[in-house]
């Protein structure tokens, strides 16, 4: 019997989970820990990831130690430390701010469809990556990365293209990530042989 399901995702022991949602065939690793977040279809995460605020697309390959969506602390406040927003650890008359933690949930990610981000790697509050983007392990990325390219470093810059401008254009329009299961499964064996380009003169695109 195939371990994944069409109910929701797979989730390894030792999780916490608060306010999320799970497609179809998704996995979540050990100790990760996900919040205010999104995972498309089929996607998964490796062991001991954090992922919050963010929306995954379908078919992500997300390693383990990754961060999305890393929280900030405020740089023009008199202090940095979190006494001002989780206040009411702190004292027994004060109040969490709300209104920081609705502008930090605000802030989303978003991690495009086949798309696969390396060990340890971080994604930034607000960064898009964009579909077939692969991020390096270790990378941080800060600003917004094109479809089908390879970002590494610190900030993370583009290394090279996964696919040829052209290529990429024709896997984007087929979208063969929104095909059902069976159709997957029917493709299946196409998808272990051929190259990119083949196999889109197979399937029209």
């Amino acid at each position: 019997m195939a371990r994944l399901t069409a109910e929701g995702a797979f989730l390894h022991p030792d999780c916490e989970i608060t306010e999320a949602t799970f497609g179809a065939y998704t996995e979540v690793g050990r100790g990760t820990r996900v919040a205010q977040s999104v995972f498309g279809d089929y996607s998964y995460c490796d062991r001991y990831c954090d992922i919050a605020n963010a929306e995954v697309g379908r078919f992500a390959n997300i390693a383990s130690f990754v961060r999305i969506g890393a929280t900030d602390h405020p740089l023009d406040r008199a202090s940095l430390h979190h006494f001002m927003y989780r206040s009411a650890s702190y004292w027994d008359d004060a109040e969490d701010d709300a209104d920081w933690f609705a502008r930090r949930k605000a802030r989303r990610a978003r991690i495009g469809h086949d798309t696969w981000i390396g060990h340890a790697a971080q994604i930034k509050p607000e960064a898009t990556v964009g579909h077939g983007a692969v991020v390096a392990s270790g990378a941080v990325v800060t600003k917004d990365v094109a479809p089908y390219t390879i970002v590494a470093g610190l900030p993370a810059r583009p290394v090279r293209a996964r696919q040829p401008a052209g290529i990429a254009e024709r896997l984007i329009a087929l979208a063969w990530w929104d095909w059902d299961h069976d159709r997957l499964r029917a493709a299946l064996p196409d998808f272990r042989a051929l190259g990119a380009e083949a196999f889109l003169e197979k399937y029209g695109g």
